[in-house]
């Protein structure tokens, strides 16, 4: 499900773009004759402080060494090419597709601390699903922040899709009546937005908690999607928030945005080494404010645009 092809070129080139500080602080380090130790001792550098992580750095140089022993590398260039490739290696595990026709509705949970950009990913979701023609219905779950529903209104005019919400202030009620109407309307797709939260928030945790099972009680098998939103700009702590909140409400993706400013992008590498035993998509990465700046995440792409396309 890839978007028609000006509209996936001019996005990859902003992520290009988004990711320059980093990639012009990596790719410099190759434009010498030789492959020596200051190489891999600033490639080191480099890679920790893009937000890779130490481990996954590691990692990194010693299959490059490898890959220079036994591969016969001649020239830093080559060294470039052989680190996009086992970036891009890393990553693979984490390229997934949501099944769209998995369900009808297919109930989509989407959570995540304040700030990350929530809001604005599930309006820009709701614009990603419009193109492949599916209908939408958006549920403002997110009854904690004064403006939380208001702005999710805001993206709903924007992408002509309804939203469903309450003067309540219960987020589990708004969700279990956002189902029945999606489910009497024969809506495609819901997306339940909930509260932004810290994951050391315990008591609004448990609540998150709480709207999945409502989604489960109003339509058994539900959510059929839990999505994370990170701010790529976090770098390691992104970490300690996927397992937070995996650990409570069982993820099935993420969305990483912010990928156009100060983000270093490198994050993504570490969270792929973090689950490699178990895998979570990276379903979606985002790197602008316009409707279109939510894209798939493809690992090579990716990597092209964090060290420069071969």
């Amino acid at each position: 499900m890839i978007s028609p092809a000006p509209e996936r070129s001019g996005w990859l080139a902003r992520l290009k773009q988004g990711l320059e500080r980093t990639r012009v602080n990596i790719v410099g380090l190759f434009s010498g004759g030789v492959i020596d130790e200051q190489l891999f001792e600033d490639l080191e550098i480099a890679l920790i402080g893009a937000d890779v992580g130490v481990a996954t750095t590691t990692e990194l140089l010693d299959a490059l060494r490898r890959r220079v022993k036994l591969a016969g590398l001649k020239t830093p260039a080559d060294v470039r090419d052989a680190l996009r490739e086992e970036l891009t290696q890393r990553l693979a595990p984490c390229e997934a597709e949501l099944k769209l026709d998995a369900a009808k509705p297919l109930v989509m949970m989407v959570a995540g601390v304040n700030g990350a950009g929530k809001t604005t990913s599930i309006g820009k979701l709701a614009h990603w699903l419009a193109d492949r023609h599916k209908s939408v219905l958006l549920a403002a779950g997110d009854t904690f922040r004064a403006a939380a529903r208001e702005q999710l209104a805001i993206w709903g005019k924007r992408n002509h899709v309804e939203v469903i919400q309450q003067a309540s202030g219960d987020p589990a009620a708004v969700v279990f009546d956002a189902v029945g109407a999606a489910r009497a309307r024969g809506i495609d797709v819901l997306i339940a937005d909930t509260a932004g939260r810290l994951p050391t928030q315990l008591h609004l945790m448990d609540e998150l908690k709480r709207v999945r099972r409502a989604l489960d009680k109003a339509l058994p098998g539900a959510p059929h999607e839990v999505l994370l939103v990170l701010d790529g700009t976090n770098g390691q702590n992104a970490l300690a928030q996927v397992k937070a909140f995996d650990d409570a409400i069982g993820l099935t993706g993420l969305i990483i945005t912010k990928l156009d400013g100060t983000a270093k992008g490198g994050v993504l590498a570490a969270i792929a080494r973090e689950r490699r035993h178990k895998p979570i998509p990276i379903l979606f990465i985002g790197v602008g404010e316009k409707l279109g700046d939510l894209q798939p995440f493809v690992a090579k792409e990716f990597a092209d645009a964090l060290l420069g396309a071969p």
